[in-house]
């Protein structure tokens, strides 16, 4: 059985578009890694400023107050 030119061109124009297909399939995988990376990190900014705003080590690291000062200085 031969192919006609429109099989040809149809077989040809499926075979590309299955290239950009694929091309955008990877052009999303790779976007998508970066924007888990991207959320790690905005998850990782907020945690330790939560932590640092809301821990323990927050009161322990003020100063204790200044001692009286001697009224004739």
């Amino acid at each position: 059985m031969r192919l006609s030119v429109v099989q040809v061109i149809a077989a040809l124009f499926s075979a590309v578009c299955f290239v950009i297909a694929f091309i955008a399939a990877g052009v999303a995988v790779v976007s998508g890694a970066f924007m888990l990376l991207a959320l790690a990190a905005l998850g990782f900014i907020a945690f330790s400023a939560l932590r640092r705003a809301f821990g323990r080590d927050r009161l322990t690291q003020r100063r204790p107050p200044a001692p009286p000062r001697p009224a004739g200085d």
